[in-house]
């Protein structure tokens, strides 16, 4: 029995929980996707794609740590591109947000669309590495940067949600949460 086999449940729980809300926001796009706002584009690549990437991450995550492996070797392998191409994703979420005309940026946003999701995939880069002399909380960190991308997606969702019912509906132009 390997040290992953006590995350079966976890996983699969998280997993369901990011497939099922990236099912949900393709919905929530395409009823908002009609909506005439200029930079609209430019806005959803730096505040909607990056939702999708973190629900995607998840799901991914879980897949591979659900896998049957023999070792941790190979899913910490894994686990550390998967957090080190976020990290990599990250930098290109900043540009994005800093070129984007729709909306200004404020304290919350640089939160939890820059530095809460950097955070978790650079969790993800150092536990891989952790997980060759300390399996079990290497694993934890995993477990806690699978969570934080998870719940960092729900609130960003929901702010694209509000955004586009209280803010952008009503065509004002008024500083509020992202497209």
């Amino acid at each position: 029995m390997t040290a992953l086999a006590g995350w079966e449940n976890f996983y699969v729980i998280v997993g369901s929980s990011a497939g099922a809300l990236i099912g949900l926001q393709f919905v929530v796009i395409t009823l908002i996707g009609d909506r005439p706002i200029a930079g609209l584009a430019q806005a959803g690549d730096a505040f909607g794609t990056p939702t999708i990437c973190h629900f995607g991450a998840v799901l991914l995550l879980s897949a591979v740590l659900s896998a049957p492996w023999h070792g941790i070797a190979a899913a910490a392998l894994l686990w550390g591109l998967l957090g080190l191409t976020g990290v990599a994703y990250e930098i290109i979420v900043a540009r994005r947000m800093r070129v984007q005309i729709v909306y200004t940026p404020e304290f919350e946003d640089w939160l939890f669309h820059l530095l809460l999701p950097f955070a978790a995939y650079a969790t993800l880069a150092v536990s891989a590495y952790a997980a060759r002399s300390h399996v079990g909380a290497a694993l934890f960190s995993v477990g806690a940067a699978a969570l934080l991308l998870l719940f960092i997606g729900i609130h960003n969702a929901w702010d694209a949600v509000t955004y586009h019912v209280f803010v952008a509906k009503r065509g004002q132009r008024e500083p509020g949460p992202r497209p």
